[in-house]
């Protein structure tokens, strides 16, 4: 697994060493052949925009995902998983309000975006509950608590 993280807003360097935080993320949620993922560290304006464009919704989130193509990948060329966007005062705001450490926060949201990637989903109550269950078993991996215990 390749991971490329991208820092388009400089208030993640808050979180020190990101390249190594996310990659443990993207590493401890995937798991078959390798292949290389991108996250973009942005801000809300850019997540707004981007929401905007690919979800009909006016309004900045927390994470997107955006999956690579199925398109055939070359013999020796690995194939590219897709993209992960956060927004930096959405994912703050939220950690703050949850009393939650921002690089907790940030390595839910990478799991949950890297799962997306993978095909799962969480649009009706049952592939929630497994989404979920899934994100909880990679979190504790990690050894980070249930975020979504009340």
């Amino acid at each position: 697994m390749t991971t490329e993280v991208l820092l388009e807003e400089p208030a993640w360097n808050v979180l020190g060493n990101a390249q190594a935080l996310v990659t443990s993320a993207v590493n401890a949620a995937f798991t078959g052949k390798p292949c290389s993922v991108t996250v973009l560290l942005s801000n809300d304006a850019e997540i707004r925009e981007l929401n905007k464009q690919f979800r009909k919704k006016d309004k900045a989130t927390n994470v997107l995902s955006f999956p690579a193509s199925l398109m055939p990948v070359p013999p020796g060329e690995m194939a590219h998983l897709g993209d992960i966007v956060l927004a930096y005062e959405t994912v703050a705001a939220e950690a703050e309000d949850a009393q939650k450490s921002l690089a907790h926060h940030v390595t839910h949201l990478v799991v949950h975006g890297t799962l997306h990637l993978l095909g799962h989903d969480h649009e009706d109550e049952g592939e929630a509950e497994i989404m979920e269950q899934k994100e909880r078993d990679i979190l504790a991996s990690l050894g980070i608590a249930d975020p979504y215990a009340t």
